[in-house]
């Protein structure tokens, strides 16, 4: 059986050209106030503004020719879709995107600009996963999972390796966790070609349903409230590949406020002139937040995504 880790290799090369490599950039700002050396892997400038490119390639391109003639079917809170839509654009495949009533109108928009049909679910992400996956089986076209599918963790992993690529002496990279896709490929990458890196999970302290399954063992729903990082936002799929994956390979978990989120994305903005959406912004505040731990080393923060309204993120930088 092939490896998670020989999947990540894979489309490490598979995905290129169509997925470029996301550059790792110094935060003068960020060192200087927070007494480390830290460095950002900007995957915000991403095609699509979101490292869900990564794994919405790498699927599109295992399936192959059966996807060009059947099309597939995704959910998503709004960045995966878009990726989805972007890689099923370049390989001639037709893309239909099941979203939650509470995504926003902008990502709506973004993913029907790209040539994708969508389809509005009454409730929220878990909602519009279900439904998905429903409409995909009655219909038999493959469904492309936001995080619950090897391929799609494998696509993330990529950004694994090119962090170990460009900094093989990292202490410990900070990510923001959702269902666990983008965490469960970077630590799967990073175990292997970096071992003493440390990988760091950061929630929003209003959406912790995986954090709360890894405490408890066991998939379990968890109470969610309003959060900025909406990109995150969401319950976690029963039995998602995602779940085992994360217990192995997060070595430090941290929950950051509103506030936090708010404030992190405003020093991003006055350091680097960037735009970060909330999810990036976690991760920058789970750095913040425990810079004290890693002073004098050297870390990096995955900057996930930039898809956010300028009247949202301005509300979040005035916090």
């Amino acid at each position: 059986m092939t490896s998670l880790l020989d999947r990540i290799m894979d489309a490490h090369r598979g995905i290129r050209p169509e997925v470029p490599v996301s550059t790792l950039e110094r935060s003068r700002l960020l060192s200087a106030e927070l007494g480390c050396d830290v460095w950002l892997k900007t995957d915000h400038l991403m095609p699509t503004g979101s490292f869900k490119v990564r794994g919405s390639a790498n699927k599109i391109r295992t399936l192959g020719e059966a996807a060009k003639r059947t099309g597939v079917i995704t959910a998503s809170t709004g960045n995966h879709g878009q990726g989805v839509a972007r890689a099923g654009k370049l390989a001639g495949v037709g893309v239909t995107v099941y979203v939650g009533e509470t995504t926003t109108q902008a990502k709506m928009a973004a993913i029907e600009a790209l040539g994708a049909d969508l389809v509005v679910v009454p409730g929220g992400p878990l909602d519009a996963e279900q439904e998905a996956r429903r409409q995909a089986e009655q219909r038999g076209k493959p469904y492309v999972a936001p995080y619950n599918d090897v391929d799609t963790v494998a696509g993330q992993g990529t950004l694994g390796v090119e962090l170990a690529e460009q900094a093989p002496d990292l202490d410990a990279v900070f990510a923001c966790v959702g269902g666990g896709g983008l965490i469960g490929g970077v630590g799967t990458a990073l175990k292997a070609l970096s071992p003493r890196t440390e990988v760091v999970g950061v929630w929003p302290a209003a959406s912790t349903c995986l954090l709360d399954s890894l405490k408890a063992g066991e998939i379990v729903e968890t109470p969610e409230s309003p959060t900025l990082s909406d990109g995150s936002a969401g319950a976690v799929e029963p039995g998602s590949v995602t779940f085992p994956i994360c217990q192995e390979v997060i070595d430090e978990t941290v929950t950051v406020s509103e506030v936090e989120i708010g404030h992190a994305m405003r020093k991003v903005a006055e350091g680097e002139r960037w735009m970060i959406e909330g999810a990036a912004g976690v991760a920058v505040a789970g750095l913040i937040k425990t810079a004290e731990r890693y002073r004098g080393k050297r870390v990096a923060v995955v900057l996930c995504g930039r898809n956010i309204t300028l009247e949202t993120f301005l509300r979040a930088v005035a916090m």
